[in-house]
């Protein structure tokens, strides 16, 4: 286990190498110099200058590359042009809420579809699992920004039920549970799909093993059998596709918390890259991929320790 999380670790610092490296690259590869992108057309010479300064844009590329690796891996992402506030204290200040909407979306999807699966498995072939199977396809085919737009027409402007934008008061946790129903619906629908439809195959491929059949055999009851023995092997794969859910929804809570105004990183990358804010894009990018790839990383190896087969495979 020691030697699968020593190689999984180095790779995960390899793609975090390789984000930078891209990151860093494409600033560069703008057309125009990187300072006068930065403040505008308008900056005066002595602002620009400063700026380059400040920036280390003065320097060789390979020294502001090397500068720019430190900085990253000590947290320091640079500066906002039109605030002076850090970048790191800006994007972490927007990732509250970006968390809370992927796990409140990622959340009901788990609740409502792994039951839906393992009762579509126990059951095949018939009228459940039929239906079943049509929801896990048209769940899976709706885009979540159309979920979002229509959400919001029905259950906020036509309906009143919910409220519309915005991420309800800071003191009220309450207003901002209410706040929170319909972004995290409208990410969380097409997971319900995915997660159904994987539980569903890996639940039918076990329950057809021969330990599943000796133990319906010794006349233990069909839902302990089930929860206790099929489950906990189907559920392995299901792990791995929660991980990728958790991350994939990182990046797509953007369209959420634009057409619901909330203050998560999706809307702050979009208003940034409007802006031609290029630090604060470049800092809420590498930390949402980091945290992409530290996701990803803890659900491989929570399968590693539930499976050791897998530990093989790298």
């Amino acid at each position: 286990m020691l030697i699968y999380l020593a190689k999984r670790v180095g790779l995960s610092m390899a793609v975090v190498l390789a984000v930078v490296l891209v990151l860093f690259s494409l600033l560069h590869l703008i057309p125009g110099d990187p300072a006068t992108i930065a403040l505008g057309p308008r900056a005066t010479p002595e602002a620009v200058q400063r700026y380059s300064e400040k920036m280390h844009l003065d320097e060789p590329v390979a020294i502001q590359f090397l500068i720019y690796v430190k900085n990253a891996f000590m947290g320091d992402l640079g500066v906002d042009v039109f605030s002076d506030r850090s970048v790191t204290a800006i994007v972490l200040d927007r990732m509250g809420f970006t968390l809370v909407l992927v796990i409140a979306g990622l959340g009901w999807a788990v609740a409502l579809g792994i039951p839906l699966g393992c009762l579509a498995a126990v059951r095949p072939n018939t009228w459940l699992d039929r239906v079943t199977g049509v929801l896990s396809v048209g769940t899976i085919a709706v885009p979540s920004f159309l979920v979002s737009i229509w959400a919001l027409l029905i259950f906020a402007v036509t309906l009143g039920w919910l409220p519309a934008i915005g991420a309800g008061d800071p003191g009220d946790p309450w207003d901002q549970a209410q706040h929170l129903v319909l972004p995290a619906f409208a990410i969380g629908l097409s997971w319900v799909g995915y997660l159904a439809r994987m539980v569903r195959a890996s639940m039918l491929e076990v329950m057809g093993e021969t330990y599943i059949r000796s133990a319906h055999a010794f006349g233990l009851p069909p839902r302990r059998v089930v929860f206790r023995y099929a489950l906990r092997v189907a559920i392995l794969p299901t792990i791995t596709l929660i991980g990728m859910g958790f991350s994939g929804l990182l990046s797509g809570t953007v369209f959420a918390e634009i057409i619901f105004a909330r203050p998560g990183v999706g809307k702050l990358i979009f208003d940034t890259v409007s802006a031609r804010n290029f630090p604060v894009v470049q800092g809420a990018v590498l930390i949402t991929t980091s945290l992409y790839i530290v996701i990803t990383l803890i659900s491989d190896l929570m399968v590693a320790w539930l499976d050791p087969r897998v530990r093989e495979t790298l």
